[in-house]
């Protein structure tokens, strides 16, 4: 099935890009890489009549970082940039580690962080370790822009609150807390290849041996990626052990909701996302030690 005609513009400004959107209305979609958007056009998944390509607002392609505000990633900025980035990868190892696992070479090549999240995917590779990081994402759209915290960005399968002729510019990571460590785990039927059937992101704060503080998001096992609550609750004031870091897994287990796809049974997500939030826990402890 080949792609149905639809109208192409290339603008080369933020302002520019909103415009052309809010006047095109309905149908209208900004394109990054291209990667989920062409496939969802040619398989009829989408109604497309005009694509807004943004790879040419040179704003969006950096990725940017200030010791109070953080860390910001434009929104054409792809995953292998991310992937190899010298001070993401010293600054926010797992935020690497989530773009480096996502699909392909070929595909993160081409495909963007941004993109990613706004595909909303329950089974979304970069949004769990940004959400506990406690990322949020710069919107802009005729009427203006907007800060959307990312715990509030995803609405179910496949939907956000953007509206029409909104456009996401960037991806805004607080600087970590002292003592923080962060780790991205994840499981799939073919490694890079497949889309994961489990992924998990984490971020606790230590003191020493205790943990002050522990965010911790499930991906692949609900409409939308979910915080494991009690997990977290689990770790807050203890020391992590091995029995702790069982236990807290099987608590994530328990929290989370999945279904039975052609990539995994639900069985085999909620015995995985026990599996993982031990892994993860215990990854960030180490990080956070360095």
């Amino acid at each position: 099935m080949g792609l149905s005609r639809f109208d192409y513009y290339a603008p080369e400004t933020i302002g520019d890009a909103c415009e052309l959107a809010g006047k095109l209305g309905e149908g209208t979609m900004f394109m990054a890489g291209g990667t989920d958007l062409l496939i969802k056009a040619k398989r009829r998944l989408l109604n497309v009549s005009a694509v807004i390509d943004i790879k040419k607002i040179k704003e969006l392609n950096k990725i940017t970082f200030d010791e109070k505000e953080g860390l910001v990633i434009g929104s054409t900025v792809t995953l292998t940039e991310i992937e190899n980035h010298p001070l993401i990868k010293e600054k926010y190892p797992a935020i690497a580690d989530a773009a480096a696992a996502t699909a392909n070479v070929q595909i993160r090549n081409m495909a963007s962080a941004a993109g990613n999240l706004c595909n909303a995917a329950p089974s979304a590779e970069n949004a769990p370790v940004l959400l506990a990081m406690g990322a949020n994402v710069t919107v802009e759209g005729r009427d203006g822009k907007r800060i959307i915290p990312l715990d509030k960005f995803f609405t179910g399968p496949g939907q956000t609150v953007l509206k029409q002729g909104e456009l996401l510019t960037a991806i805004n990571v607080p600087v970590p807390p002292k003592g923080a460590g962060t780790s991205y785990q994840h499981i799939s039927a073919r490694g890079k290849v497949d889309i994961s059937s489990v992924c998990v992101g984490a971020m606790l704060v230590m003191k020493g041996d205790i943990c002050e503080d522990a965010r911790i998001f499930l991906g692949a096992v609900a409409p939308t990626p979910m915080m494991a609550k009690n997990a977290q609750e689990l770790l807050k004031g203890k020391k992590i052990t091995e029995e702790l870091l069982q236990t807290a897994g099987i608590e994530a287990s328990k929290e989370c909701k999945p279904i039975t796809d052609m990539r995994a049974s639900k069985e085999y997500r909620t015995l995985m996302v026990a599996v993982l939030t031990g892994r993860a826990i215990d990854e960030s402890r180490r990080r956070a030690a360095k």
